[in-house]
């Protein structure tokens, strides 16, 4: 077998090899520092008061990731990125940079720890080629570029760096190897729900070096025993505190848009979506921000797009299979079962967000594919090597070609996440077909005050997405900032029919109703919603308020006590008109009369400033407030 080792011999290093994979990729994404907060980093790290301050971030490793209403109903809960987050922002006094450079160097250092973990199995040469694929393929952009892709990151970072470490490891394994093992994997899961997946890995990656047969497993698990229950351990506490944090294990939605998959075969739909991963992988020309229905349909029977999808991901598999089985990894040969080997792991490394097995909150999404393909570059490290070596001029004019055009393509997609402006405007110009696509425009309309277009983009959103509970939930608010109360109340109240036992919808409706002061019905939709999410601080303010209002005392001051239990809150008027039945319950009119104040001071609309001046007079016999116009409208 001719040399594979064609390489310069400073680079013959596989730690040099790394360092090189390493720079390459910091260089890439160089740009990226100057974007800002963008799309979702703007509710988990802008909004989200909870990090903000080292005193109450032990508090917002408690909650859902998603640090809003209906955080529980997306099934997300990450206490190491969330810690992460509280650190930077702790750091950088809430500039974008040290977000930024923090996902710069740690795409670099995954880069380079995918060659450390390609040295492994294959020659060196193969490994770098593996590894500045990685550093330069656009598909990670969404994922480095993006704040909030750092979990992805930092998920991939910890996987790697246990399947290195296992390489590397004594046989048969020892407690110490099995505790470094459960606390990367501790990281990983905690970092983003794909971590879970590290002991599939792990065994993958043994099955392949040593060719197990099924026969070999009570051996094999004999000797390795220790790593299996460390791991076994930390899952289990991870699995019991998104049970404890969100009330499920998984998250109770289908991918955004797709409720149909929860009704049809979902192979139709996945054999496209295979198709997709291929495309992303050798032409990754057409990038979106969202895959959401209409730019991948749900497919409601076979067509030629999904059956050739079908058929290249069985073609794809059991290639794979046989290349692996016919030849042991080793790091002095290379062959195609490298390739084989680098398939499977993408196959596993997937699984969780493939909708294959269970529904995941995502069709498609470019970001998921970042541990994912740490295969396929190991598959197209060797298979450009092996080019290399049999047709010197053509592999490295592809492998020149492929990184340069690579480079280029992730180098001009970077300021896609600029800010919110640059996000919303690329993906309208990109994918106009896309039903999030007429929510942002109905959004956009709705800012520069033309009603009429955004209830109507808000109309196609909400066909093209099938009426998705977390759209129609986001619109609802969007029209309650205008004060369209009674389309926003007829949207939650068909979401809260569709979908009963979720929090979200029956928590918004109960503030609709007190900005009616209506206490009977807001007291009805809290006590729905608190029944489903107790841990709602704002829910039990309105509570508080409605009971007192009706003159229901001793149940007002325990919902109080709750609230004033939970994690603090915004600054909304219910707490204050609590506060003035209380004071006018013991006859203190000085006291209710500056609750009163306090609270029109605080209300943000109209409507809720004009109920409270219904109320006041109703209920307290007082003026309305000197800043309400006599007439009733709104200041």
């Amino acid at each position: 077998m001719r040399s594979t080792e064609w390489l310069s011999s400073p680079l013959r290093d596989v730690r040099s090899a790394a360092l090189c994979a390493g720079l390459l990729a910091a260089a890439v994404y160089a740009n990226s520092l100057w974007n800002r907060f963008a799309f979702d980093d703007v509710l988990i790290i802008v909004e989200n008061e909870g990090i903000h301050s080292l005193r109450t971030l032990p508090a917002a490793l408690t909650v859902p990731y998603w640090p809003d209403a209906y955080g529980r109903e997306l099934g997300l809960w990450r206490p190491v990125t969330t810690g992460a987050f509280g650190l930077l922002h702790a750091l950088g006094g809430g500039s974008a940079l040290p977000f930024h450079l923090v996902n710069v160097l740690a795409h670099a250092a995954a880069a380079g720890l995918v060659v450390l973990v390609a040295g492994a199995l294959m020659p060196v040469s193969a490994a770098l080629v593996a590894g500045l694929v990685f550093a330069t393929h656009p598909v990670h952009v969404e994922a480095v570029s993006n704040v909030v892709g750092f979990a992805e990151l930092l998920s991939a970072l910890a996987i790697l760096l246990a399947c290195f470490l296992h390489l590397r490891r004594p046989s048969p394994s020892s407690w110490t190897h099995a505790f470094a093992l459960g606390a990367l994997y501790a990281v990983a899961f905690g970092a983003k729900e794909s971590g879970v997946m590290l002991p599939a890995l792990i065994l993958l990656v043994d099955a392949a070096q040593r060719r197990l047969e099924i026969r070999d497993l009570g051996t094999y698990l004999r000797e390795r025993w220790r790593d299996y229950a460390v791991m076994a351990s930390v899952g289990s506490v991870f699995l019991l505190g998104r049970f404890a944090v969100l009330g499920s294990i998984a998250s109770p939605f289908p991918p955004f848009g797709a409720d149909l998959l929860a009704q049809v075969p979902r192979i139709w739909t996945l054999g496209e979506v295979w198709s997709h991963y291929v495309r992303l992988w050798v032409l990754p020309l057409d990038l979106y921000s969202d895959y959401a229905p209409n730019v991948i349909p749900i497919s409601l029977g076979w067509h030629p797009g999904n059956t050739i999808g079908v058929l290249v991901a069985l073609t794809l598999v059991a290639t794979a299979w046989m290349a692996v089985r016919r030849a042991r990894l080793d790091p002095a040969v290379l062959s195609v079962a490298v390739a084989g080997f680098g398939v499977l792991w993408f196959i596993v490394a997937i699984a969780p967000t493939s909708n294959f097995f269970f529904l995941s909150g995502v069709t498609l999404a470019e970001r998921t594919l970042y541990l994912p393909s740490v295969g396929l570059t190991l598959a197209t490290g060797s298979l450009v090597a092996l080019l290399i070596r049999e047709r010197p001029r053509a592999g490295w004019a592809v492998l020149a070609l492929a990184l340069s055009l690579s480079a280029v393509r992730t180098w001009t997609r970077t300021p896609t996440w600029r800010d919110n402006a640059t996000f919303f405007t690329t993906l309208l110009r990109d994918a106009p077909h896309s039903g999030r696509s007429q929510w942002i425009l109905g959004d956009s309309f709705l800012r520069s005050g033309n009603t009429s277009q955004a209830l109507l983009s808000y109309r196609l959103a909400i066909n093209m997405l099938d009426g998705h509970y977390q759209l129609i939930a986001e619109i609802s608010q969007r029209l309650m900032e205008i004060e369209r109360w009674e389309t926003a109340e007829r949207l939650l109240s068909q979401a809260y029919r569709d979908r009963p036992q979720f929090a979200l919808a029956p928590s918004l409706l109960a503030w609709v109703r007190a900005q009616y002061g209506d206490a009977v019905g807001t007291e009805r939709f809290a006590r729905e919603s608190l029944a489903r999410y107790e841990g709602d601080p704002t829910r039990q303010y309105l509570l508080a308020w409605a009971l007192a209002a009706q003159g229901r005392w001793e149940e007002a001051a325990v919902a109080r006590r709750r609230a004033e239990e939970l994690p603090e809150t915004i600054n909304f008027w219910h707490r204050w008109m609590y506060a003035a039945y209380v004071h006018r319950h013991e006859g203190n009119t000085l006291g209710a009369r500056a609750a009163l104040d306090s609270a029109w001071a605080s209300v943000a609309t109209g409507r809720g400033r004009r109920s409270m001046d219904s109320v006041r007079v109703a209920d307290f016999g007082l003026e309305p407030s000197l800043g309400a116009d006599p007439l009733g409208r709104s200041p």
